[in-house]
Order: C-alpha cells, then sequence, then structure tokens
C-alpha cells in the first residue's frame, strides 16, 4: 500500500522515445485543490483571459480614485473661499445710498434715476469748475434746524462728500431753505421738516438724507441705478444730489442754476417721501416737479416745485 503523501510511481509514456509524464502536477494540483496555490492560478488565469487589461484596469481604478478626491479637495476649499469672501463683505460698513423714486416699503422701488442722456452729453457753457472725484466717504453737517412747516414732522441729515471742496454750511443752509419753502411737500400743513445733526444720525433718529456727491462717487452711492456721473438719484433712505450738477444744473435751465438747485432738490426728496416720476402734462404747461427735468423739459416750462 502507497503513503499517501508520496507520489505514485511515474506511468510510460504512450509515445516511445517520449520521457516519462508525472502522474500529478504541482501547478495542477495548485488549481484544483484548496490549497496556497489557489491565488496564482486564478492571477494567472485572469491574466492569461484579459491581457494588458488585466494590469490597465487597476492602474484605471486608482487613478479615477486620485481624481475623484482631488475634485472633492477643490470643491471643499471653493466652498470654504466662497464663505470667507461672504464673511469679509457682510464685514465692510454698507452705506444706504440715494435714488430718486418710491421709497423702501414693501412693493416699491429702492433706488431710481433720471436715468442718462442718450447720445453724447450736454455741455454747458462757461462752467464752474467741480471736483469729478471725492474721497468716497461722506460726512454729516452739524447743525440743527427749527421746525419748517406743519404736519407730521419729516426729521432730514445733510451730508457733503469729504474732498470736494464745498462749503458744507452752505449746502446745508440751501437744503434746508428749499424744503422749508411754503411752495415746498410740506404746501397747506401736509408736512413739515426739521434738520438734525450727527447725533440724530448716529442714532437713526431722522426720516431721510440728503448727500452731495462728486459724479465720480454717483455709482458707489446710487449702485445699479444708471446716472452715468450726470444725473442725481435716490437710493434708500437717501437723496443724493450730483455735484456737477448741483454747479452747472443743465442746458434747459439757461444757466439758471439757483432754480435748478431748488428743483433738484425737491426732485429727488419727492423720491425719499414716496413719489414716481411724472410726464410732461403739454407744450407750454409747467413741468411737475417729478418730471425726469434733468434730461429735458419736453416742451414743459422749467419749475422747481411740488406747489409752484
Amino acid at each position: 500500500m502507497t503513503r499517501p503523501d508520496r507520489a505514485a510511481p511515474p506511468r510510460a509514456s504512450s509515445h516511445p522515445g517520449q520521457p516519462l509524464v508525472a502522474r500529478w502536477d504541482p501547478v495542477e494540483r495548485g488549481r484544483h485543490s484548496g490549497g496556497r496555490g489557489v491565488p496564482v492560478g486564478r492571477v494567472r488565469r485572469f491574466v492569461h483571459r484579459y491581457g494588458w487589461r488585466a494590469y490597465a484596469i487597476p492602474m484605471l481604478t486608482v487613478v479615477t480614485l486620485m481624481a475623484l478626491i482631488d475634485v472633492a479637495a477643490t470643491n471643499v476649499q471653493s466652498a470654504a473661499g466662497v464663505q470667507d469672501t461672504a464673511a469679509a463683505v457682510s464685514s465692510v460698513p454698507v452705506t444706504s445710498a440715494p435714488d430718486e423714486t418710491g421709497d423702501e416699503t414693501a412693493g416699491t422701488q429702492v433706488a431710481e434715476g433720471e436715468g442718462q442722456p442718450t447720445g453724447q452729453l450736454p455741455v454747458v457753457p462757461s462752467a464752474p469748475t467741480y471736483v469729478e472725484q471725492g474721497s468716497g466717504s461722506v460726512s454729516v453737517v452739524e447743525g440743527t434746524s427749527a421746525v419748517h412747516g406743519s404736519g407730521p414732522l419729516e426729521r432730514f441729515v445733510v451730508e457733503v462728500e469729504d474732498g470736494i471742496g464745498v462749503d458744507a454750511a452752505g449746502f446745508a443752509a440751501a437744503v434746508e431753505a428749499t424744503l422749508g419753502d411754503p411752495r415746498s411737500w410740506g404746501n397747506g400743513g401736509r408736512m413739515s421738516f426739521q434738520r438734525v445733526g450727527a447725533a440724530e444720525a448716529a442714532a437713526g433718529s431722522y426720516d431721510f438724507r440728503v448727500s452731495l456727491v462728486s459724479p465720480g462717487s454717483m455709482e458707489t452711492y446710487c449702485p445699479g441705478v444708471g446716472t452715468g456721473g450726470y444725473t442725481s438719484c435716490r437710493y434708500g433712505e437717501r437723496a443724493v444730489i450730483n455735484l456737477a450738477r448741483w454747479e452747472t444744473a443743465v442746458p434747459d435751465y439757461a444757466g439758471d442754476i439757483a432754480t435748478y438747485r431748488q428743483y433738484v432738490v425737491e426732485h429727488e426728496v419727492g423720491h425719499a417721501l414716496g413719489n414716481g416720476h411724472e410726464q410732461c402734462p403739454g407744450p407750454g404747461q409747467v413741468a411737475p416737479v417729478m418730471q425726469q427735468q434733468t434730461l429735458g423739459l419736453q416742451g414743459c416750462t422749467k419749475n422747481a416745485w411740488p406747489y409752484p
């Protein structure tokens, strides 16, 4: 009887002259048994069946995983960058800016301007010089006035951009006199006006602001309104007066700068009070103060007052 672990004697070859053939092959035994040769046999069969793809597939899998990990890391960094940007933006103080129509109540526009002249900008002959670009910051003109008129009180702050070389007190006095005129929005006891200073501005004890701003800063205080640096506007709580228009008026006013100044204050404050634009009612008639007179009178005659 032969021992189980001993190989059987070789059997005779069926072909004369050929070497003897063993009864069993270690590799074949490994293929069919549960011994240590099983993984080797499977790998060999896999390589034999798929050739170069047996190597390419694992490599592609690894490369794909690495690419996915890189994309995921990039997305995380991008998200972090967006959050950092948002945090930086939210930390920057934002000043409200003026516009020409509507108020900040629901259903109304927060900003509106007179737009831009079509074609080339009008040129005012012998126009006085003015600063094209101020510092970008504004300062409250200190001072408090008496109450002008009767009716519901509207408290306002006057501001002037820093670095534009304007007599701030003189500008504030002009705004105060215009709004206190009987032909203004307070006509007949409709409302009253009072100018307040820096303390009230800091405490938020006011209803609107009137700000004198250089042409180069108009888009800062009237973002998206499209003043082109030429017109004035209202944005939020602020009625913004364009320094260029304050100093030169417009061609249709033919050098009557004093009347134009009254018009532009009344027009922009009119927007802050919730009034929208109006059209010229007809040739030769008085232009409504809420008509866009800066861009043309459209056949009407100039007018600076809501109740002329």
